[in-house]
């Protein structure tokens, strides 16, 4: 039985890496930019390194950022109009993942017209063209966007995130340019930063691992327990390139074997209460690791020597109980301390919640099988 990866073409690392755009819009004759982009990096200055870039080599472009934190599909199709009254041919996504997958739903509808309904793109999506051109160029350090097949769009009218699976949608280019992760404030540092470690250790663990996979989860675990306490607070260089680095290495991992019911939890959170992806992820993340534990704790028990622990004559119970502990513990370290309570949820809610979980693409990648009744007990667990 084979084995499938997909990875880009092409990606670059390292402090000021953003100067290599220039070189390959050029090599690619590509004429004109389509940026995308939201608002919050326009009005910090952020989006300046990248156009002062462009505008130094007189390369063209129009800029479109009307995107929410959790994207929508008017999000979508609002930009896929802005595209094409631009007239351009190549898109350069600049952002965290919200702008990352608007980006990538625009390409998508940009050369599969007939899905621009968006909702049909929701699961292993079958589309027959690649997307339109495009390059990405992340500033926080957490959803890997820039290496996946994946983006998540939220139906607001359904209140649900759909989460689109398709290899048409992977950028060409990916530029991993750490100056543009420094100016994260504090609790998005955090955030994204636990968003990337649920992403190492959920692929690490989920039903298709395999050694390729393995390898690239295990050292993406091993970089944020060593950079992202002093990469979120003293926005220490090294760490912060560090931290772009691990989160790239686990999207190469997690795209290609999927995610589990972290994922499948904290996407309702994110489509009902508005939470922050990431967020919600590193709420859920102890929780539901306590959980999975019970059948995988073996994996817990690796990941743990990898990190340093001499767990390799713990019991099961002490395996699961201090791994779970190092998780609750960096959380603690980069000043993430809510619950699920925290994000608006209440008790009568939770039905509702296990009802759209138990449907979410993520769900059948979980190492232990889960009911309604499982997801309503984590959820009042976490909170």
């Amino acid at each position: 039985m084979s084995t499938k990866f997909v990875l880009n073409e092409t990606s670059y690392f390292g402090r000021g890496a953003r100067e290599e755009l220039v070189g390959e819009i050029k090599k690619r004759n590509f004429k004109k930019v389509f940026l995308v982009t939201d608002k919050s990096l326009v009005n910090a200055g952020v989006i300046d390194k990248v156009t002062e870039v462009l505008e130094n080599a007189k390369i063209k472009y129009d800029m479109y950022s009307e995107i929410k934190p959790n994207p929508t599909i008017k999000n979508v199709l609002d930009g896929v109009s802005a595209c094409k009254k631009s007239r351009a041919d190549v898109i350069v996504a600049v952002g965290g993942g919200s702008s990352m997958d608007t980006a990538k739903g625009i390409s998508i509808v940009m050369t599969n017209p007939d899905r621009k309904d968006i909702v049909s793109l929701n699961g292993a999506s079958n589309t027959v063209n690649r997307g339109m051109p495009l390059i990405a160029m992340p500033t926080t350090a957490g959803t890997a966007a820039e290496v996946t097949i994946n983006y998540v769009i939220t139906d607001e009218e359904r209140k649900i995130k759909m989460v689109c699976v398709d290899p048409n949608d992977i950028p060409i280019i990916a530029i991993v340019d750490s100056e543009l992760m420094e100016t994260m404030p504090k609790s998005l540092a955090a955030a994204t930063g636990m968003d990337a470690l649920t992403h190492a250790v959920e692929g690490y663990i989920t039903k298709a691992h395999n050694t390729m996979s393995d390898m690239f989860h295990l050292r993406a675990i091993q970089l944020i327990f060593e950079n992202l306490p002093a990469a979120v607070n003293e926005k220490e260089p090294q760490a912060v390139e560090n931290m772009g680095l691990a989160q790239y290495i686990a999207g190469m991992g997690f795209s290609n074997v999927g995610l589990g019911i972290v994922h499948s939890m904290a996407h309702q959170l994110g489509a009902v209460y508005d939470t922050p992806h990431g967020l919600a992820n590193a709420i859920l993340l102890p929780t539901v690791m306590k959980f999975n534990g019970e059948v995988c704790y073996e994996r817990f028990r690796k990941i743990l020597i990898a990190l340093g622990v001499d767990a390799r004559v713990f019991t099961k119970d002490e395996v699961i109980k201090t791994f779970v502990e190092k998780i609750k513990d960096l959380s603690e370290k980069v000043g993430i301390t809510q619950t699920v309570k925290d994000t608006g949820c209440k008790v009568e809610d939770l039905p509702m919640l296990a009802d759209k979980a138990m449907e979410d693409p993520c769900k059948p990648g979980n190492p232990r099988e889960v009911t309604k009744e499982d997801f309503i007990e984590l959820f009042k667990q976490a909170m």
